[in-house]
């Protein structure tokens, strides 16, 4: 693993030493490792959506309509 030295804000430490004083990370290097990841993981997943909102797009998929055009193709389409 490598090595940092990071400066934090006094709010972020004390956050962080909370952390680890409750138990939830045996270690600050734990609990910013743990953030770090979560925080990758949430860049992954929008990223996907951007993906799959664009391929709808292109698709013809979104159209541009009114809430009230949406809602009587909706109904039409379930023959409310």
């Amino acid at each position: 693993m490598a090595r940092q030295s990071i400066t934090l804000a006094n709010q972020n430490d004390e956050w962080l030493k909370q952390q680890v004083a409750n138990e939830e990370f045996t270690s600050k290097s734990e609990a910013v490792n743990y953030l770090i990841t979560q925080a990758r993981r949430q860049e992954d997943y929008v990223e996907f959506v951007r993906m799959k909102l664009d391929i709808a797009e292109k698709s013809g998929f979104a159209k541009k309509q009114t809430r009230e055009e949406m809602l009587a193709e909706f109904k039409r389409k379930l023959n409310v």
